[in-house]
């Protein structure tokens, strides 16, 4: 079974984006662009209060 952890090599904040691009198999590079678009569609707040929240619950790949 997956799971989803932050990225320890793939992150240019906290590693967010790093660990969703590696659970769904797809670059980190495209995360961070859907992520850009959908701030600038969603006043930028809401979704920085989303990305706040991820990086809170979502624990770290173990070394």
């Amino acid at each position: 079974m997956k799971r989803l952890y932050r990225s320890r090599q793939d992150r240019m904040v906290a590693g967010v984006c790093g660990g969703f691009g590696e659970y769904a198999g797809v670059d980190s590079r495209l995360i961070r662009v859907g992520l850009l678009v959908a701030a600038v569609f969603t006043a930028v707040i809401p979704l920085l209060i989303v990305y706040l929240v991820a990086w809170a619950i979502i624990p770290e790949r173990p070394a």
